[in-house]
């Protein structure tokens, strides 16, 4: 019986082919997993493969995705390499709650939050949300003091153009 915490199953697409004779792929394509399968294939054995590559597929990605722990870790070594290690957090989390922000940072209790929307996006771009979040712990607003901070962060200006390209193409593609 389900519990209610358990992780959805991914959608799968099979595709057979003729030409595939004896191996068998699989990969990410937007929200499901695509399985490549030769056509001579019997449905038992489609069904133990697409069984074993969704594993993997998935296992891959979970390696790729830091834990809450990992961004601890991350936005520590940010703040020595890039803000002079005067940024400490008391916690830095994934969160699912945030559509309309990458991340959020409480000064007060110095919490970040990071949107899990993040998480399959390259390292950089990671690590310069968390630097901007980290550089609200020294200064509160968004001033020439706050960006200051936030541009000793080497990829900061190609991680903002990365981010608004993505958002702009994901307001395109929400439009139809």
């Amino acid at each position: 019986m389900p519990t209610g915490t358990e992780e959805p199953k991914p959608r799968v697409e099979v595709r057979r082919s003729k030409r595939r004779r004896r191996t068998v792929s699989a990969y990410r394509e937007g929200d499901r997993i695509v399985v490549l399968i030769p056509a001579s294939l019997s449905r038992r054995q489609e069904a133990e493969w697409v069984e074993t590559m969704v594993a993997r597929v998935e296992r891959a990605e979970a390696r790729r995705r830091p834990s809450d722990a990992d961004l601890m870790r991350r936005a520590t070594a940010l703040s020595h390499s890039w803000l002079d290690g005067r940024a400490v957090p008391a916690s830095v989390r994934w969160v699912d709650n945030q559509r309309s922000r990458w991340g959020s940072c409480t000064p007060v209790d110095r919490t970040i939050r990071l949107s899990s929307r993040l998480r399959d996006m390259p390292a950089w771009v990671v690590d310069y949300v968390l630097v901007h979040e980290l550089a609200h712990l020294l200064e509160s607003g968004h001033d020439a003091r706050f960006w200051a901070w936030v541009d000793r962060y080497p990829q900061a200006e190609r991680a903002k153009a990365w981010l608004d390209g993505y958002s702009a193409g994901a307001r395109l593609e929400a439009g139809g």
